[in-house]
């Protein structure tokens, strides 16, 4: 059971929070997740809606990594609604079957050289708080500057989405696939 009220629909809330949830759900077509607690604070839910967009679907980072990142911090961090539903993103996605249960068991064998480098990248940023430099180079050469700091911004927003899901013991979607932690 989650720590906070879940705040589902603007019905939920009054006044100028009431409109920035009609504004989230105009864009995101609900509250689900983390922006369910994140209205607890609306302008911070607001901002945070604003940085998703970006995040998700704006700039020229290829979705495909984007979703390899985000599935990487949400088995990171043990993130039951992050991993969900990263997963069905993961398919529609074309991430082989196989690449997801190889993050979700922690493991490399059969993920494609060009997916393990991103998901390499991920985890030593995760786990070390850094990343090796002939690894950050690499990427840098595929990517680019201004991918390279895309790719580093999405891992740290779904850092900020695993924490606050986390932290709030929010109950994962129960149609998607659940971690074993």
């Amino acid at each position: 059971m989650a720590r906070v009220p879940v705040l589902k629909t603007p019905e939920d809330l009054t006044g100028d929070a009431r409109a920035i949830a009609e504004g989230i759900v105009d864009t995101r077509k609900s509250l689900d997740g983390p922006f369910s607690v994140w209205m607890h604070a609306p302008a911070w839910a607001e901002r945070v809606a604003h940085l998703g967009t970006l995040v998700r679907w704006e700039g020229t980072l290829a979705l495909r990594i984007r979703t390899l990142a985000a599935l990487v911090v949400g088995r990171h961090f043990q993130a039951q609604y992050v991993w969900g539903i990263q997963g069905v993103i993961g398919a529609e996605r074309d991430i082989p079957r196989s690449t997801i249960d190889a993050i979700r068991d922690d493991g490399s064998e059969g993920i494609p050289p060009e997916d393990l480098q991103i998901i390499d990248f991920t985890r030593q940023l995760l786990r070390r708080n850094r990343v090796e430099e002939p690894l950050a180079q690499a990427v840098m050469a595929r990517l680019g500057t201004d991918e390279y700091v895309q790719l580093t911004t999405c891992i740290g927003y779904y850092a900020m989405l695993a924490m606050t899901v986390n932290g709030a013991e929010l109950e994962p979607d129960p149609a998607h696939e659940a971690l074993e932690v």
